[in-house]
């Protein structure tokens, strides 16, 4: 399985959702991030060939893939299955093995207002359901859900607001390894959504930017603190470069 996402906040976080899930129940398990500069947004063909090269048989595509037909039908046509969870609006709904998004004319379900983490989160959410799987334990992943929502700028309301409720918990009482890395390099007791906003996200988004998402997503798929103590003095010092390239672009 390769779990496929944006080089973006939403995008590294939903992968670093999906992956962290998987790898406790999936043997073969790997993840994908588009460069920025030589792949752009969302679902490549340069992804699909990646996946074909490591003998995938399934694409999982987060915060993107809605609007990709024509990659989907090459990785279809090349013998893989792709699970598209999105929610942007689609121009048609791709040939995929499934569609998740809440913004589908033909989508029922009543909150349209998800961030692609929500939306890899509710796939999450039904796994448990089929499989038994007792869906408290979700709660833990809660911190990578807030941070995609306070970084993509989707509402903070209704099962929004209920997401991110509990995820500032998570943030301020129990963070992954990487997020409570990221939070003392910048020194600060409790987060609020607003730092999630302008202290968390920025850091997350530096990586994609200034180098390549994959530094985000390991960064917030480690679980050994003092590994992701690196990572997050290595995020910085990105974070530190976008904040130069900013003020120079500027000036100029």
């Amino acid at each position: 399985v390769l779990v496929y996402g944006d080089y973006d906040v939403d995008g590294t976080t939903s992968v670093a959702l999906m992956y962290s899930f998987l790898r406790d129940r999936i043997q073969d398990i790997g993840y994908y991030i588009p460069d920025r500069y030589s792949e752009g947004y969302g679902f490549s063909f340069q992804g699909v060939d990646f996946a074909k090269e490591n003998k995938c048989s399934l694409i999982i595509t987060l915060d993107c893939g809605v609007r990709d037909g024509k990659k989907i039908d090459y990785a279809k046509s090349i013998g893989i299955d792709v699970i598209v969870c999105d929610h942007h609006l689609p121009a048609e709904i791709p040939l995929a093995a499934a569609v998740l998004d809440p913004k589908r004319p033909d989508c029922n379900y009543p909150y349209k207002g998800l961030s692609g983490a929500g939306v890899g989160f509710k796939l999450m959410q039904g796994l448990c359901i089929q499989q038994s799987i007792d869906t408290e334990l979700l709660f833990s992943y809660l911190d990578l859900v807030t941070i995609s929502i306070g970084a993509d700028i989707v509402p903070i309301t209704g099962e929004n607001r209920a997401l991110a409720y509990f995820g500032l918990q998570v943030i301020n009482t129990k963070p992954r390894p990487g997020i409570k890395a990221i939070i003392n390099q910048v020194k600060k007791e409790e987060l609020t959504i607003t730092d999630v906003v302008f202290i968390v996200a920025p850091r997350i988004n530096a990586a994609g930017r200034m180098k390549h998402g994959n530094y985000a997503v390991s960064l917030l798929t480690e679980m050994d603190y003092d590994l992701a103590e690196q990572y997050a003095a290595e995020i910085e010092t990105f974070n530190s470069d976008r904040r130069e390239a900013d003020q120079q672009i500027t000036l100029e």
